[in-house]
């Protein structure tokens, strides 16, 4: 691993700006015809039920997320119910989404915050999400670009970190430092929809432990697949 690692690095880093723009253009195209149906796979009706939602994926898969959401939302169907929840009681619906302790106290407190500073209402703005409990920029750019249509990043999640070091389009770890090395390779337009295409492309053919190079239509196009 230590090699495949130094290899992709040396690769990426010869590689011009123009020819890694030309690539990573490539690279969206394909992963575009390849998964049409990519999407958000948090189950959601609004603004509100997509922040709690991805509050509660954090360490955990939102396939989980999906089994606890419903009957939560029948619970709390608004942020001024939520602010009025029991810990204890939340704590335990909340349970199989690991960390429900910490989880709790940034939903109450989310949902604290939506009720007495913005009217009920989930901000449309990257400043106002930030200073909300629980919420960093990962989780700011979810509720922006799949609740709102507005995209102020990339969506920087494992997967999303995994495969931009694969196929070159960074050499970072820190999330922060490889949002900032994707966003000048894709249009504005496309930033919320690009972290669907990794992570949809992740899950399906370029898995962790075994990915399936040979199955890969970004083979050709990825410096660590002939590694």
């Amino acid at each position: 691993m230590k090699t495949r690692k130094r290899n992709l690095t040396r690769r990426a880093g010869r590689e011009s700006k123009a020819a890694r723009a030309e690539r990573a253009t490539a690279i969206f195209r394909r992963l575009q015809r390849e998964y049409p149906d990519a999407r958000c796979a948090l189950d959601h009706a609004d603004p509100y039920q997509l922040l709690v939602a991805t509050i509660l994926s954090a360490q955990c898969t939102d396939a989980r997320v999906n089994l606890v959401t419903p009957a939560f939302f029948a619970r709390y169907p608004s942020p001024e119910d939520l602010a009025r929840a029991e810990p204890a009681a939340l704590e335990d619906m909340i349970r199989s989404t690991g960390f429900f302790r910490n989880k709790t106290r940034s939903l109450i407190g989310m949902a604290r915050a939506l009720a007495g500073d913005h009217r009920g209402e989930v901000p449309r703005t990257m400043e106002e999400l930030r200073v909300l409990p629980g919420v960093g920029r990962k989780t700011a750019n979810v509720v922006l670009g799949n609740a709102y249509g507005i995209n102020e990043g990339v969506t920087v999640d494992t997967h999303v970190t995994r495969l931009s070091r694969l196929l070159g389009l960074t050499r970072h770890d820190d999330p922060v430092k490889i949002e900032q090395d994707l966003m000048p390779l894709f249009p504005r337009e496309d930033w919320a929809h690009l972290a669907h295409l990794l992570i949809f492309h992740g899950r399906r053919v370029c898995i962790a432990r075994r990915p399936r190079c040979s199955e890969c239509v970004l083979a050709d196009l990825c410096p660590s697949a002939a590694v």
